[in-house]
């Protein structure tokens, strides 16, 4: 099974997807998610160099809007890793639902309670005040 996550420039979880192949129809399938639940298309879509991103985009008009390359996808790679200790010490999920439901519960959470360094400042001197 694969972990599809959509991550803003924030790092915050959008959304999740789990499923079983990394091929087009599963990007689109997360790409539609994700833009019906925000609402609105985001100005610029940063991915990983692989293809079915490409296609997907392609084929939902956003090919334009597409960037890959450098360091720019480090927020969603960050964004596994607490997903990637957790399964590594449970030995792996065991049935694709039940993974789907407690990883996107998990997102949630983790969203409220996860502060980026670059605001742990700003906030510190809120609360002061």
């Amino acid at each position: 099974m694969y972990l599809w996550r959509a991550v803003d420039a924030e790092g915050e979880v959008l959304d999740i997807l789990v499923q079983p192949r990394r091929d087009k129809h599963a990007a689109k399938k997360l790409i539609r998610k994700l833009l019906r639940k925000q609402g609105i298309p985001p100005t610029t879509f940063v991915t990983d160099k692989l293809r079915s991103y490409v296609a997907a985009l392609g084929d939902l008009g956003f090919k334009q809007r597409h960037v890959t390359g450098g360091r720019l996808n480090n927020r969603a790679e960050n964004s596994h890793q607490p997903v990637r200790r957790r399964e590594r010490s449970w030995i792996g999920f065991k049935r694709p639902g039940t993974t789907q439901r407690f990883l996107s519960t998990h997102a949630t959470i983790y969203n409220c309670f996860n502060f980026q360094r670059h605001l742990i400042s700003d906030l510190s001197q809120a609360l002061n005040h």
